[in-house]
C-alpha cells in the first residue's frame, strides 16, 4: 500500500520526537488540512482567465479546483452577487502530504531570492499562511503557456491551538524557517529608524529654510518701509524748499514796486 514520504516520516519519526513534550502521543499536534487560495482580481469578468486560473490550480494541487463566488453586491468594483472572485483548492490526507512534499522539495527553492519563509504568518490558533508571489514558481506550471503572473495563499491548519506548537511541527515537516529572523527584524528596525530621523532632518531643514525666508522677507519690508519714508521726508523738505524760494520772491516784488 502506497503511504507518502512525509506521511510515513510523521508516523515513525515527528510523533517520538515531539510526545515527549506531552502526557499521551494523542496530544501531539498533527496538520489537518491544507488550502489553496488564489483571487481573480479585475479578470472576474473575463471566463478565459477564470478557466486558466481554475485550470493552473488544480494542475499545482493534483485536485479539481473550486470557484470562490461573490457574496454581494459591490457597485465600486462592478462586482455582482454569484459573480467568480478565484479559485480554492482544499486538500487531505495523502494529497496534502504529497503537496507538502512537493512545497517543500521543488517549489520553494524555485522562489527568487529565496532565503526562508518568515514565521509571521501564525494567526495565534495554531494556523500558518504563506504567501506565493508567481505561481511560475511551482514546476507543473510551463512559463510558456501561462496569460497571467499571480500569486496565491497557502495555508496550513493544524490540530493545535498554539502558534509555537504549529511552529515545530512545521518545521520538523520540512518548512524552512528563516533562523536569523529576530536579526531582521533588529535590521528592518534600525532601517525604519534612520529613515525617521532622515525625515526629520529633512523637515529641519525646511522649517529652517522657511524661517530665513520669513526674516529675508521681514527685513526687506523693512527697507521698504525706510525707504519709504526717507521719500516722504525729501518730499516735504523740496516743499519746503519750494515755499520759501516763493516767499522770497514775493517780497522781492514788494521791494522793487
Amino acid at each position: 500500500m502506497y503511504i507518502p514520504r512525509l506521511k510515513q516520516k510523521y508516523q515513525s519519526e515527528i510523533i517520538n520526537n515531539l510526545k515527549v513534550n506531552y502526557k499521551s502521543v494523542m496530544q501531539v499536534p498533527k496538520l489537518v488540512k491544507i488550502c489553496i487560495n488564489q483571487g481573480i482580481g479585475s479578470s472576474s469578468s473575463d471566463k478565459k482567465q477564470i478557466e486558466a486560473a481554475q485550470n493552473e490550480m488544480t494542475i499545482i494541487a493534483g485536485q479539481k479546483a473550486v470557484l470562490t463566488k461573490s457574496k454581494k453586491d459591490i457597485s465600486n468594483f462592478k462586482l455582482r452577487k454569484g459573480m467568480p472572485v478565484g479559485v480554492k483548492v482544499t486538500l487531505r490526507g495523502d494529497r496534502m502530504y504529497e503537496f507538502l512534499d512537493r512545497l517543500v522539495t521543488s517549489t520553494l527553492p524555485r522562489v527568487r531570492d529565496f532565503n526562508g519563509i518568515p514565521s509571521k504568518g501564525f494567526d495565534g490558533r495554531g494556523n500558518y499562511t504563506l504567501g506565493i508571489k508567481e505561481q511560475i514558481a511551482f514546476p507543473e506550471i510551463s512559463i510558456d503557456k501561462i496569460n497571467k503572473v499571480t500569486g496565491m495563499d497557502i495555508t496550513f491548519v493544524t490540530d493545535s491551538d498554539s502558534d509555537k506548537e504549529a511552529l515545530t511541527l512545521l518545521t520538523e515537516l520540512g518548512l524552512p524557517f528563516k533562523k536569523n529572523d529576530n536579526q531582521e527584524k533588529q535590521r528592518d528596525l534600525e532601517i525604519q529608524k534612520k529613515k525617521e530621523e532622515k525625515k526629520s532632518e529633512l523637515e529641519k531643514q525646511k522649517a529652517e529654510h522657511s524661517d530665513e525666508q520669513a526674516s529675508d522677507g521681514n527685513i526687506e519690508n523693512e527697507n521698504n518701509e525706510q525707504d519709504s519714508s526717507d521719500e516722504k521726508d525729501n518730499l516735504v523738505e523740496n516743499q519746503k524748499d519750494s515755499n520759501i524760494d516763493d516767499s522770497e520772491v514775493e517780497t522781492s516784488d514788494k521791494s522793487e514796486n
